[in-house]
């Protein structure tokens, strides 16, 4: 490898961040041989540029390692331990609680190709692809997604999501929705996730775009998601993976901040 460096990598006050928080090599194997730092590096440049993993450039390790990373933190759930903690961090930097109390829900529709998978058409947008369902916290920090076919409507993905709700979830009682998850849905949350659904409509007196009051923050993390390239199109065949590129491209996000700051 050369010492070749991409706007993706980690700088030095980034890697110190997150280097704990990378599980340790097991006891009692083979040594570890690869630079995690740059394995970081080469899953992040994947996220951000959109290339296929043998397109890798061979500045990194081989890309069959890099995904070998990758999908095994993906199944063991490291990506979201990694997410959760600097989410706290960032919201602790913000002056807030770690857990936040207030959230935000929305969906977006994305085209997949045409691998095999789970995938729909959403007639409402036009889109034959998958659904990210995502529940933001009041600064647009992500606390949860689900993907699905994006033939799902709106408030049945909702539920999916809400029901996965866990530790990091705990003190939230009220969610800014817009106006597709009304009705059944409404007491549905307040029965079995004690949660507030709080619709945010439009005026029907302004036409055009209108920037809504709460609902704006899920609609910013949306912006976030399409400045990487890897989502911009679903290209996965596993839902579980395009969710673990949500988590990868937010705690790349949020890494940043946190070095900044």
């Amino acid at each position: 490898m050369t010492n070749q460096k991409y706007p993706t990598d980690l700088t030095d006050s980034q890697w110190e961040l997150i280097k704990d928080l990378i599980p340790l090599e097991k006891p009692g194997g083979r040594h570890r041989e690869l630079d995690m730092r740059q394995v970081l590096n080469a899953i992040f440049y994947i996220v951000d540029n959109g290339n296929k993993w043998r397109s890798l450039p061979h500045d990194f390790p081989k890309w069959p390692s890099v995904y070998h990373y990758f999908r095994q933190w993906r199944r063991n759930r490291t990506w979201r331990r990694i997410h959760d903690t600097l989410r706290s961090e960032l919201r602790r930097g913000s002056g807030r609680h770690k857990h936040a109390t207030a959230g935000c829900l929305d969906s977006q529709s994305v085209k997949s190709t045409h691998l095999p998978g789970m995938r729909g058409f959403d007639a409402h947008k036009n889109v034959n692809g998958r659904k990210r369902h995502i529940l933001v916290d009041t600064l647009g920090l992500l606390l949860l997604v689900v993907v699905t076919a994006a033939s799902v409507q709106d408030r049945d993905g909702a539920k999916l999501l809400l029901l996965g709700l866990r530790g990091a979830c705990k003190k939230l009682r009220r969610i800014w929705v817009d106006g597709a998850y009304r009705g059944e849905l409404l007491n549905w949350a307040a029965a079995h996730c004690r949660l507030i659904l709080q619709p945010v409509l439009r005026t029907d007196h302004k036409k055009g775009f209108i920037v809504l009051p709460r609902r704006w923050v899920v609609e910013r993390t949306f912006s976030w998601f399409n400045q990487n390239r890897r989502m911009s199109t679903d290209y996965k065949r596993l839902t579980e993976t395009s969710e673990a590129y949500v988590s990868v491209a937010t705690s790349r996000l949020m890494v940043g901040r946190l070095a900044h700051s």
